[in-house]
């Protein structure tokens, strides 16, 4: 059976340590100056700055290549709590909108992300190495990022990720499509880099 084509960003599942991932996430502020819109499960790195009160850092899309400070999983427009009761349906961070973010910031949290399959299929022999990511536009309507794993770029070399193995699960395979559980490898909160 083919793998389906749902790219969804880095999705948290466990530890490091082989702990399921609790939930555990940090607040973080995105400015109203920054005029790129976030999704779930997009990378983000440190903006360099913080709230009016100076208890939130900013962040801001990481995109391909380069450090990671987290992934999104929530947006809020209060700092307090990870929804927004006047709009219960937000789904994404608008550019050019204030607004807080929910980050998974642990540096030990394994994600599942989908590979991009743009020259080739990441195979057997490529777990072990590291690739970036694949900094895609998210869906508005879902908002869910449309971030996936780089399939042309792994190598020994330093990259944003290192690929653990294949999700273990029923629908997916090897090949087109395929999800794969990463650790970030060049978190801003570690110095990890080649293999």
């Amino acid at each position: 059976m083919a793998n389906i084509d749902r790219p969804a960003g880095l999705k948290p599942v466990r530890y490091l340590n082989g702990a399921p991932w609790n939930g555990k996430a940090r607040m973080y502020y995105c400015r109203s100056d920054y005029a790129t819109a976030l999704f779930i499960g997009d990378t983000v790195k440190s903006g360099g700055s913080a709230d009016t009160l100076g208890k939130y850092a900013t962040i801001e899309a990481s995109g391909a290549g380069g450090n990671i400070r987290g992934v999104v999983i929530g947006f809020s427009d209060q700092p307090y709590v990870a929804f927004d009761a006047d709009n219960l349906y937000r789904k994404y961070k608008p550019a050019s909108t204030a607004m807080y973010c929910l980050v998974v910031d642990d540096p030990d949290v394994i994600f599942e992300i989908q590979e991009d399959n743009a020259d080739n299929d990441i195979d057997a022999d490529m777990v072990g190495l590291n690739t970036d990511v694949v900094a895609t536009a998210g869906n508005t309507g879902s908002g869910i990022s449309g971030y996936e794993l780089d399939s042309s770029g792994t190598g020994t070399g330093t990259a944003q990720c290192r690929i653990l193995g294949l999700v273990d699960r029923e629908d997916n395979a090897l090949g087109t499509h395929a999800k794969w559980e990463v650790l970030i490898n060049e978190h801003e909160l570690k110095s990890v880099t080649g293999v």
